[in-house]
């Protein structure tokens, strides 16, 4: 059987990227309902880059944000997949994997970066904030990655996870709104993949209908795994419009899964699967388009408060300005009428009647 034949390579490419699960299988967090005590704050100890430098994910706002006119559109190559070929559908103890052809590559990028899986992100039935990056300080409800490494310098994934310019990943932000039938071709197996270790092959499909439109919106940055041991080995390819999928969707995929094997007598849910956001000291995230004036979940910008106030100043210059005006006007009008006051007008007939006297 297909899957029996993978069964060798999956145990051998268990950590391809480096994805570590604790001893009870479930990825440690650091979220409310966290499938560890410690969470991801401990992570260091174990995986000193998990405290380095260009940690994901991060916080996209406007100040750091910069437009680079050389980020192109980017092409993906063989993601329209013939629905006579299969993919192998993972519950890896973390999150739902799907694993991809070799022949899907990116293009537009310095090297071929071909495909090897896609997993997501999300959060749990009671707070569905589970993307990984967030924009102005807002959550999304779930996150995709599709990761690739560069085939032109290594030969396989897991080689490439702790090496320079070793992984690209696409990250695909999504949102609860409309039925979205693309997703539903994996979450339509998820009762397949319940516990960890199962696996299910599914009919393949075209992965680029995952993607959101207008491909060629993106923020750009270097980062790391968002799992240990956190290498910061990846292209980050954040693409600025979300995705929408239903809230019926959302809650399959946020109550399906279990992060415990099927025999295991305390069963856990695999919820939360997300890292929190990291500290992006020093670096710049660059943009294909030209962004407008982002406003946080806390209120408006900087920028924004500072043009209400300086508009502010400058009416009650104004309002200053004319009142003094009009007060000077008024009180010079005042003092000629006073002047006027002790000038006596005598009549000069009275002169020539006396003239004439």
């Amino acid at each position: 059987m297909a899957v029996k034949k993978q069964e060798g390579e999956k145990q051998r490419t268990r950590d391809k990227l480096g994805q570590v699960p604790d001893a009870d299988g479930c990825l440690l967090t650091a979220v409310p309902g966290s499938t560890s005590p410690d969470g991801e704050k401990t992570w260091s100890k174990k995986f000193p880059s998990c405290g380095g430098l260009l940690q994901s994910p991060i916080d996209l706002h406007g100040d750091i944000l910069q437009y680079d006119a050389s980020l192109v559109p980017l092409s993906f190559q063989g993601y329209n997949v013939s629905a006579n070929e299969q993919f192998l559908l993972t519950n890896n103890g973390h999150s739902v994997k799907l694993n991809l052809l070799p022949d899907m590559h990116i293009q537009g990028l310095q090297s071929r970066y071909s495909a090897t899986q896609l997993h997501l992100h999300w959060g749990n039935r009671n707070n569905s904030h589970g993307s990984e990056h967030t924009v102005g300080g807002k959550h999304f409800a779930a996150e995709l990655h599709i990761v690739h490494y560069n085939s032109d310098l290594y030969p396989d994934a897991s080689t490439a996870s702790n090496k320079s310019e070793g992984l690209a990943v696409l990250a695909v932000l999504i949102e609860m709104g409309s039925f979205n039938p693309a997703y539903d071709k994996i979450f339509s197996h998820l009762q397949h993949v319940k516990y960890k270790g199962q696996e299910v092959l599914i009919p393949a499909f075209n992965i680029e209908e995952l993607l959101p439109g207008k491909t060629a919106e993106y923020y750009r940055y270097r980062g790391s795994l968002t799992t240990p041991p956190c290498h910061p080995t990846v292209l980050w390819t954040v693409f600025r419009n979300p995705v929408q999928i239903s809230k019926e969707q959302l809650l399959a995929l946020e109550t399906a899964l279990y992060c415990t094997q099927v025999d295991d007598p305390s069963p856990r849910e695999m919820i939360n699967n997300f890292r929190q956001v990291q500290k992006f000291d020093e670096r710049l995230v660059y943009v294909s388009f030209h962004q407008v004036q982002i406003c946080t979940v806390a209120g408006p910008g900087l920028g924004i408060i500072l043009s209400v106030a300086l508009a502010g100043v400058l009416g009650i210059c104004v309002v200053l300005a004319v009142s003094i005006w009009l007060f000077r006007r008024k009180k010079s009008r005042k003092g000629n009428n006073n002047n006027n006051k002790g000038v006596i007008y005598k009549p000069a007939i009275k002169k020539e009647t006396e003239a004439h006297a």
